[in-house]
């Protein structure tokens, strides 16, 4: 069964930098078994009813401004997967989640930056799944549940996001990590190697500088999307974290 896995996409400029990180990303491929397809939720499709990606093929999108003009040459012609988008849609539906079909969105960066590192060639069909911030941390965590039976099938369940993403507390000139960033990141490890959903679910009263760390959700819910998909097993691993700028994190948890 392959894992679930929670990846920190950074900034769009991720896909063209070269790091510690973007080599960490880059060895993933090799870390795995190659997946059928991969089905990947994106802080950067919200929608406020799930969404799930039933096109064939995607375009690029550049959702962001003022990057590097090479940044806006990277494609990644995936295909999609319109039979399993239906299968995925059909499990949500078993466990009273409504869900839509859409067939005509692209990849946005928070898909497409995380993949182009990870798989290059673009042959592994992909299906994007949007986030919805107006539930539950509880609610999320069934989300994630409801699909959890695609790891047996060697689909590789992504979430792509943050657990410390507040843009405007970014130190361009940081060379170490900000203390409070750090220390809501040393609650959350504590949190996610002991499993403890019900803290988890409270995190925004009981994590340390939560309000700093994430001063929106979307970036925080594929965290426990994923976490979700890895119930049975309930085992979390980091496999790698750094930061830039002070405090932007760049995590990747394993789910098994």
């Amino acid at each position: 069964m392959l894992p679930s896995l929670f990846i920190a996409h950074g900034a769009p400029s991720l896909a063209i930098e070269n790091h510690a990180y973007t080599d960490f990303l880059k060895g993933l491929e090799a870390e795995l078994p190659k997946p059928k397809a991969i089905v990947l939720f994106s802080a950067h499709w919200e929608s406020r009813e799930q969404q799930v990606s039933g096109a064939e093929s995607y375009e690029t999108i550049y959702d962001f401004s003022g990057f590097q003009p090479e940044l806006y040459q990277v494609e990644y012609p995936a295909s999609g997967a319109p039979d399993l988008a239906k299968e995925i849609q059909s499990l949500f539906q078993e466990h009273s989640i409504p869900t839509k079909i859409d067939t005509d969105r692209g990849l946005d960066h928070g898909a497409w930056v995380v993949l182009h590192l990870m798989y290059p060639t673009a042959d592994i069909p992909v299906i994007a799944l949007s986030v919805n911030r107006y539930l539950s941390n509880e609610e999320q965590y069934r989300i994630g549940m409801a699909i959890s039976s695609l790891r047996e099938q060697d689909i590789l369940i992504i979430g792509s996001g943050g657990t410390v993403h507040n843009l405007r507390r970014l130190d361009w000139g940081a060379s170490g990590v900000n203390e409070w960033a750090a220390e809501f990141d040393g609650w959350l490890d504590e949190k996610l190697r002991a499993w403890d959903v019900e803290s988890l679910f409270q995190y925004e009263q009981l994590a340390p500088y939560a309000r700093e760390a994430v001063p929106t959700t979307e970036h925080f819910i594929p965290l426990l999307l994923v976490m979700g998909s890895g119930d049975t097993g309930k085992k979390a691993t980091l496999l790698h974290r750094s930061y830039q700028f002070g405090s932007l994190s760049l995590s990747c948890w394993r789910f098994d």
